[in-house]
């Protein structure tokens, strides 16, 4: 049974766990698969982001001196000397991954992959199977990953997945808070509404106007007033804030795509005019192998470059149909680049939007499109993808693009440790679907 606030209580519901939505959300989690795949890194402080020249993760050794993810290594090193610095492995991390989430769906069926370190799952319905409380259940999923992955978790339970996204950073790292709604009045009224998953610091601001400095003033307010200053989502998150699940755990995998961007930053930077548009290709060939794995096409192309003091420009231009072929869109990738690049300017990263995408991967075509082109384009593309699927991506590539095979000698450009160490029949670009520890 639940109950509105008004004048005589404090309560907004007297119901336990009408629903159980825990969040489970991983502490550094870069910084955390680095360290439990080679123990000499435990304990220390460690970034990735080598290969960037900026802080990608940090372990929490690092944040304890200062040390945050978004700063150059540079800075970093004259916070702390020794820090210890390594480029990223996103295989890594993307097993990892994997595991963490198959490891949660062995206690329930109902899990969203919110991020690559992130996790909602509903454990509603589940004591009886377990014959465990809502908080003995999600404890038991953050120990077997702590057994399984050697690294930690913070989980947050509660009645939503709003709620629960609150709870989990409550006691970071290594976390754990339970909130049962007949506790929502207690807790709520110390959480500032920076916390709310969805509050910026604009609606923050605004709501402070009303003399709302908490998540329980929030909630005290009438519906109504939710909606008449936030809109939609003001309501939803008034209602899932008061123990209404308004945001159900999706299980429906990532399949509709309104955009997609590739970037890559390249160290050294350079001002060369022909190293920096190989990059650039570079970027449009990964984004197209994306695009036709997922059997899209798409019409607009956006080109931006990014300069060694990190600010950027960048240009839209469009073909006049959808396309999947990555030669339908050079051209225009290369008058957009001559508009964009400046001589004398120095660069270290190049990137590519999609975007107007359309499902089912059709190349398009009307009266004054020749069909017979636009059928050997897409054969084209289809025997690139089957070399490259059979030898290693970017086997075949634009030869624009040729010059970045080799790249220059700079410390940042270190491969990862699993990329060096290769098993007997592994090659660089295909290799097993394992982390291998490193106990030497």
């Amino acid at each position: 049974m639940s109950v509105s606030i008004n004048s005589t209580t404090d309560f907004i519901t007297f119901s336990s766990y009408p629903q159980a939505i825990a969040h489970i959300d991983c502490d550094a989690f870069f910084a955390s698969c680095e360290q439990a795949r080679d123990p000499y890194l435990k304990g220390k402080p460690l970034v990735t982001g080598q290969e960037r020249g900026i802080i990608s993760a940090a372990s929490y050794e690092a944040k304890a001196l200062g040390i945050k993810r978004g700063i150059t290594l540079s800075e970093a090193k004259k916070i702390y000397p020794g820090l210890i610095i390594i480029p990223s492995d996103y295989e890594l991390y993307s097993i990892y991954s994997e595991r963490l989430f198959n490891i949660i769906r062995r206690f329930t069926p109902q899990v969203e992959e919110y991020s690559i370190d992130e996790a909602f799952c509903d454990l509603s319905g589940l004591r009886r199977m377990y014959r465990s409380s809502y908080p003995d259940i999600s404890v038991r999923i953050k120990e077997a990953i702590r057994k399984e992955l050697d690294i930690t978790v913070s989980v947050g339970l509660s009645l939503s997945k709003t709620l629960a996204k609150i709870c989990s950073r409550e006691n970071k790292p290594d976390g754990f808070k339970a909130l049962p709604g007949n506790e929502l009045h207690d807790y709520l009224k110390n959480i500032p509404l920076e916390r709310v998953c969805g509050f910026g610091p604009n609606t923050v601001a605004l709501l402070g106007k009303y003399g709302i400095n908490s998540v329980l003033d929030y909630i005290r307010r009438p519906k109504e007033f939710a909606q008449k200053i936030l809109g939609k989502i003001g309501l939803e998150l008034w209602l899932e804030l008061r123990g209404v699940s308004v945001y159900p755990v999706s299980t429906d995998k990532k399949e509709k795509y309104l955009s997609i961007s590739k970037t890559k930053t390249f160290m050294p930077a350079s001002g060369n005019k022909q190293l920096v548009m190989a990059q650039l290709m570079r970027n449009l060939e990964s984004a197209f192998i994306k695009l036709r794995r997922h059997s899209l096409s798409a019409r607009n192309l956006t080109v931006y470059l990014k300069k060694v003091d990190f600010s950027a420009e960048g240009m839209q231009g469009r073909i006049n149909r959808h396309s999947s072929s990555t030669l339908d869109f050079t051209s225009i990738c290369s008058r957009i680049f001559d508009e964009v690049f400046q001589p004398g300017a120095v660069y270290r990263a190049t990137g590519v939007i999609l975007s107007d995408i359309k499902e089912g991967g059709f190349d398009e075509h009307d009266l004054f499109e020749d069909p017979v082109k636009i059928e050997q384009l897409q054969r084209v593309s289809a025997a690139v993808d089957e070399i490259n699927q059979a030898f290693g991506k970017h086997t075949i590539h634009i030869a624009a693009s040729n010059i970045i095979a080799k790249k220059a000698s700079h410390p940042r450009n270190n491969l990862a440790w699993r990329k060096i160490e290769l098993l007997k029949g592994e090659t660089f670009r295909r290799r097993l679907n394992i982390p291998l520890l490193k106990l030497f």
